[in-house]
């Protein structure tokens, strides 16, 4: 038995404001749409609580969250928010209106000059062999909203890019904070938690897993939200609203310059700190003290 046990004193003290709430309900009804989710509460319950095993890897049923989130949104109120930001910020209004998509293929980029946005996109398409497409493929570009799930979808890895915050734990993590710091110091806070909704469930459900399973991950989780954070503070506006194609051939250092990307952290940091908290990694639970010798 643990010894850590809570008494009568802590309960009447957190608790005694709780009232007991009478329903003529013959199911659970609360007033969050959320909670009220069955799915979404399962799933919710399982990703913040599991380990990352080789069954079922870390980023298992984030279509499925992002899905049922969008299904739950009050989209004509999210229609109005786009509409009124556009009346106030003219590079918003701008990023809509041209409807520029960042769905670059190989051949396009082949030949960009070495440090170019363009030669970046290139070395990741062929080393790597990922597509940029990799969410809401499906999605054709009829209106504002169609838009920006298309093209927030496609470029996801080239701001990994220049951020210089690597697709890795460390990396995933910081690049979530500087995109949700940037979006709340632009946007109206309204819109901005809208476009942070699917950011703020990775980054709670990550965080929570590497409390309480993964050490070292949590320590490197805490170092990467600081360096996040500090860096989309700085962002001169949201990374989305970029125009990517008209960049393809200017230099990265060049557009971290325009942008406001500072500090950039030291190249390849954090490169080997999935098998912190990835059970499918070979060389998960090899400490990164230990491997680096």
């Amino acid at each position: 038995m643990s010894e850590a046990v809570i008494g009568e004193g802590e309960r009447a003290y957190f608790n005694g404001r709780i009232q007991a709430i009478q329903t003529e309900s013959s199911v659970l009804v609360s007033s969050s749409p959320y909670l009220n989710h069955a799915g979404l509460r399962a799933l919710i319950a399982q990703e913040m609580l599991r380990r990352n095993g080789a069954d079922l890897p870390n980023t298992a049923y984030i279509p499925e969250v992002a899905e049922i989130f969008m299904q739950i949104e009050d989209m004509p109120n999210v229609i109005g928010l786009f509409e009124r930001e556009k009346a106030r910020l003219p590079r918003f209004r701008e990023w809509l209106e041209r409807r520029q998509l960042a769905d670059f293929k190989l051949d396009e980029v082949r030949h960009c000059a070495p440090g170019t946005l363009g030669d970046a996109l290139r070395r990741f398409m062929e080393e790597s062999g990922y597509e940029l497409d990799i969410f809401y493929r499906e999605v054709q570009v009829v209106n504002d909203f169609t838009y920006y799930l298309r093209q927030t979808a496609l470029t996801h890895d080239i701001e990994h890019m220049v951020s210089g915050f690597g697709p890795n734990h460390g990396g995933e993590v910081a690049l979530i904070n500087a995109n949700m710091h940037a979006k709340v110091r632009y946007f109206h806070p309204e819109l901005a938690a809208f476009f942070n909704r699917i950011q703020t469930y990775l980054k709670a459900k990550t965080i929570m897993k590497d409390g309480l399973h993964y050490p070292e991950a949590m320590a490197l989780n805490l170092e990467a939200e600081f360096r996040g954070s500090e860096q989309g503070r700085n962002w001169k506006y949201p990374m989305m609203l970029a125009p990517w194609r008209d960049w393809v051939d200017r230099p990265i250092a060049d557009i971290r310059e325009e942008l406001g990307v500072t500090p950039v952290p030291p190249e390849g940091l954090w490169a080997d700190t999935n098998r912190l908290c990835n059970e499918d990694d070979p060389m998960y639970g090899v400490p990164l003290e230990i491997a680096a010798e």
